[in-house]
């Protein structure tokens, strides 16, 4: 695929399936396919129904917006890149319980939160993100026992130092990626 092609992203499943999502074509923004999508949310099939889901680095919002699709109670997307906030609105139009912060994640989970159910952690893989990112999960009270959390990661960077009370439920890999889903306990 030419880096300057327009992709399709997709919703796969449920109320909103076959919603096509507008994709700002960057550097940084690429999403999870939709046959990676169709594997994490049949992992997350019985947990997603009444789920308070957070993505840290939004995207197209597709992990989000089919999160809401299949049942979750409320997505919090978080996204830095402005260029890219214009196209999460019109994704998330019409959709209910969804909504988008344009911060840096990792000034945003500075801070004391609540936890959520399911946590998307898909950063742009060259910035090396995941492990800040799954430190200030940890430090401030963004987890709790039996949340979830969704890692989505290059073979070729990011080197994954997980919490020990952190068990690994579901793994998958291709030539390229690894994608992991793991419960607090």
């Amino acid at each position: 695929m030419k880096k300057n092609t327009q992709r399709k992203i997709k919703i796969i499943g449920g109320f909103l399936k076959n919603k096509i999502l507008n994709v700002k074509n960057s550097l940084h923004n690429r999403p999870t396919t939709n046959k990676k999508r169709e594997t994490l949310f049949e992992w997350l099939k019985h947990d997603i129904k009444n789920s308070n889901c957070l993505d840290c680095f939004a995207g197209t919002g597709a992990l989000g917006i089919e999160s809401i699709s299949r049942g979750a109670k409320k997505s919090l997307l978080l996204e830095i890149n402005k260029l890219i906030i214009p196209y999460l609105y019109k994704n998330i139009s019409n959709v209910p319980n969804i909504f988008i912060i344009n911060t840096n994640a990792l000034l945003w989970l500075k801070k004391k939160g609540n936890p959520f159910d399911i946590i998307f952690l898909d950063p742009p893989f060259k910035l090396n993100l995941l492990q800040k990112t799954i430190f200030l999960l940890k430090k401030n009270n963004w987890i709790r026992n039996s949340s979830i959390i969704y890692i989505e990661k290059s073979k070729k960077f990011n080197t994954l130092n997980i919490p020990k009370n952190w068990m690994l439920k579901k793994y998958a890999e291709n030539k390229k990626n690894e994608y992991f889903l793991y419960v607090k306990k």
